[in-house]
């Protein structure tokens, strides 16, 4: 079994949707889903009921949001964090397919994976 990503606002460039699927990725994306402008709390929490880990730019809101799960003892499927500025569409391909590869879906419980790592 493959982790499976949930793309938020910031990082659901249909040029890396395509790319990730041509890969066989699972991958949905905050607009396929209609819960564009939902709150970063509200995607977690449906990420992690589809068993799905969140790709994402924004590393400050959810590193926050992560810090207040494991706080109050809630948890969540763990999140990717990227660098739109650092990193083109192919590299941000490659390092996910990395993390996909070397990453299984039982590790990601309550996890941040920063792109750059990989």
């Amino acid at each position: 079994m493959r982790i499976k990503l949930f793309l938020d606002e910031d990082s659901q460039s249909s040029s890396l949707i395509s790319a990730l699927r041509l890969h066989d990725v699972d991958v949905l994306t905050v607009n396929e889903t209609n819960r564009n402008g939902l709150t970063d709390e509200s995607q977690l929490d449906f990420a992690s009921a589809e068993n799905r880990v969140i790709y994402t730019y924004n590393v400050g809101d959810f590193f926050q949001l992560h810090t207040e799960y494991l706080t109050n003892g809630k948890t969540h499927n763990g999140f990717i964090i990227g660098e739109q500025d650092r990193y083109n569409i192919g590299e941000q391909m490659r390092r996910l397919l990395r993390i996909i590869e070397f990453v299984s879906p039982d590790e990601t419980e309550n996890q941040i994976f920063f792109i750059s790592n990989f």
